[in-house]
């Protein structure tokens, strides 16, 4: 297994550099208005005049910061920085606090609802730049964002996150992140982007704190000064964030008996209608949740969660093909599936069951990463024009109708799977 592992990693290093970075450097750059272009369709061509959204800026930063924290490239922090800037410039909003949904290409609010979902990458990006740097004013704004997600969208009776509010933090009806989604006040999906995000934000002040003498083990390639310090207060508030969502995934989302995640809630936990898996959902949930308790450093916590990571990874199985790869989702209500292997999907089934090779030692996860991961070389990676494809259809064609570069089309999933390879010890 030791060959193979160190394979890999040289192979999701070269894809990581050669294929996604390089692309977004060279391609995305909007050198007339500031930021990154809003939009690059499946043809190629792009878009200059498109909307840019605060998901793709977010998580630009986030893969240029946590880049150049790992691989120390100039060009990387010079992205990073971009991004930064233009996030804090334009989409953070200097009147009512969050984060615009999108602007136009000028930079002009477009869309000015407040999601949750949106302000939580807002954090997960600021708070890795910190990581990389040191920077006072990421983590300000880092901790500016924590404070107004829990304030506005914290619901203190039912517990969880709302998902949208209006600009000015009032009730608004449509609360989706896409049409795509069901229209309910709480989701799977927006719970494990503020898991996501308040995990590195504590990793963050644990570095900040105690540097290389953290209970935590700091990621390698870490620079943070001890110098740059956050109060015990917010301290203890964040990390009890953390365990409380831990928590609610355990105890609202998490279906007991399948171990499948529910994906939409009323108010009060209600389940919404319609009996949806998704499969890529499942096995990102799996390491996200396990990677919160370790960051947390609570052995009461881990004890609790580490059995339940191991079947939640278990039953995203039901998603897997013979080829390695995994289908999107399926309406066990209506009998539908989504047979299509999408990009996001495999990137983190490499990652969901290295977490369980890494951790349980279960040489079996490692063949179906490792399966996967010679999926995506095949399929899924654009050798010719860089990036990866939005997905393959059901029936093996390529996708060239969806995105390349676009609202929910980043440089996330696909590169945080390569740093994750690259910077874990096995």
């Amino acid at each position: 297994m030791r060959e193979e592992i160190e394979l890999l990693k040289q192979q999701v290093n070269q894809t990581l550099q050669d294929n996604i970075l390089k692309f977004w450097l060279h391609e995305t750059i909007d050198h007339e208005n500031g930021g990154f272009y809003g939009r690059i369709d499946g043809q190629g061509i792009l878009h200059a005049q498109a909307d840019k959204g605060a998901i793709l800026n977010a998580r630009i930063l986030w893969a240029f910061s946590a880049a150049y924290r790992v691989l120390g490239r100039r060009e990387y922090l010079d992205a990073a920085t971009r991004a930064k800037r233009y996030l804090i410039d334009y989409f953070i909003d200097p009147l009512y606090g969050g984060v615009y949904w999108s602007l136009d290409y000028k930079g002009v609010p477009k869309d000015t609802k407040k999601q949750s979902y949106a302000i939580g990458f807002a954090i997960y990006g600021l708070s890795e730049y910190v990581r990389a740097t040191g920077d006072r004013e990421a983590l300000d704004y880092s901790l500016q964002l924590y404070h107004c997600i829990e304030e506005h969208a914290f619901d203190p009776l039912h517990n969880g996150y709302i998902e949208a509010c209006t600009r000015e933090w009032g009730p608004i009806a449509d609360m989706r992140l896409s049409d795509f989604d069901a229209n309910y006040p709480k989701s799977q999906n927006t719970h494990l982007h503020i898991i996501e995000p308040y995990t590195n934000l504590c990793r963050c002040i644990k570095e900040l704190q105690a540097g290389s003498l953290c209970d935590y083990v700091p990621t390698i390639g870490s620079v943070l000064p001890v110098s740059v310090m956050v109060d015990v207060e917010t301290t203890n508030k964040i990390q009890a964030s953390l365990r409380n969502l831990i928590d609610i995934f355990i105890g609202r989302i998490l279906n007991s008996e399948t171990f499948h995640l529910n994906l939409f809630f009323e108010k009060d936990w209600t389940c919404g209608s319609g009996h949806l898996e998704s499969y890529g959902h499942d096995i990102e949930c799996s390491w996200l949740l396990h990677e919160a308790a370790l960051v947390l450093g609570d052995e009461a916590v881990l004890k609790k969660v580490e059995p339940i990571v191991q079947m939640i990874a278990k039953a995203s199985e039901k998603g897997l093909c013979s080829d390695g790869s995994m289908i999107h989702e399926a309406n066990l209500d209506t009998g539908r599936v989504d047979a299509d292997r999408h990009w996001w999907v495999q990137a983190e089934v490499v990652v969901g069951f290295v977490n369980i090779y890494q951790h349980f030692r279960d040489e079996d996860a490692l063949r179906k990463a490792l399966q996967c991961w010679d999926y995506i070389q095949k399929y899924l990676i654009d050798n010719e024009h860089g990036e990866w494809l939005w997905s393959r259809h059901a029936n093996g064609m390529p996708n060239h109708t969806d995105d390349k570069v676009g609202f929910w089309k980043c440089p996330y999933h696909n590169s945080r799977m390569c740093l994750e390879i690259i910077e874990r010890k096995f």
